[in-house]
């Protein structure tokens, strides 16, 4: 349901700060509106390095290990994730920026800037239908959204496992900060055993010393990591798989 009136007053609410009728960031420009792959403004706490692990590195913007290595969000990324929350029930452009600051536990509060830009393309492309109550949209999910998002339901549900786990690696930095970071607060905040993170870092560290390795190192240490990779998720899978059981 759209409304055609027109703003008489100046915005003070977040989401009058939503410029309508103008078109925006495409799916070529980065998140802030420039031509590349990456891109995207908004306040991230603490370092881009986290700790060896890093977050949000390049490719689709989660990837590896996890979000944020110096690299922000693409802009596909930022409408997939938008789109991915617009299904899970309808939302404001506000309610979207605050969504996605809960989800990385405060780690990542994207700027109306980025945000809104992003849904007005995904209202322009007809992912979205919106409804208007004065000067504020609320968005809902179109049909032809909805296709879009099953026809890239691997990397959405990735960019979703992303925000989780910055969330869950904000907690656990939060109490190493504080003190021993395996201990039982850690693990209750974050779900993750001390055991589980140090086993990470140690694969880190074991490729980098590995990083001139030849061809044939190269190959079998390949071997290896695809082997272990497929084992992973397939116990991940068979735990979702309710008649594994």
């Amino acid at each position: 349901m759209k409304d055609t009136q027109k703003r008489t007053t100046r915005p003070t609410h977040p989401d009058d700060l939503h410029r309508s009728g103008s078109r925006h960031t495409s799916p070529t420009q980065n998140a802030d509106g420039h031509h590349g792959r990456h891109g995207g403004h908004g306040k991230m706490r603490g370092s881009h390095g986290m700790g060896g692990d890093g977050m949000m590195r390049g490719g689709h913007g989660m990837g590896g290990d996890g979000m944020m290595r110096g690299r922000k969000f693409s802009a596909e990324d930022l409408q997939l994730m938008l789109l991915a929350l617009i299904e899970e029930q309808a939302r404001h452009g506000y309610e979207l920026i605050k969504e996605i600051e809960a989800r990385t536990n405060g780690y990542y509060t994207p700027s109306p800037g980025v945000v809104y830009p992003a849904l007005t393309y995904l209202e322009e492309l007809d992912y979205t239908t919106v409804e208007t109550h004065g000067t504020r949209k609320r968005y809902h999910l179109a049909d032809a959204g909805r296709a879009h998002l099953d026809s890239q339901r691997d990397r959405v549900e990735l960019l979703l496992a992303g925000l989780q786990h910055v969330a869950r690696k904000m907690a656990w930095m939060k109490q190493a900060w504080q003190g021993d970071p395996g201990a039982q607060e850690a693990v209750q905040a974050s779900g993750w055993l001390r055991e589980y993170v140090e086993a990470r870092r140690a694969l880190r560290e074991a490729l980098v010393r590995r990083s001139d390795a030849d061809e044939a190192e190269q190959r079998r240490i390949i071997v290896i990591l695809q082997r272990a990779t497929a084992d992973i998720l397939s116990q991940a899978a068979r735990s979702c798989d309710p008649v594994a059981d």
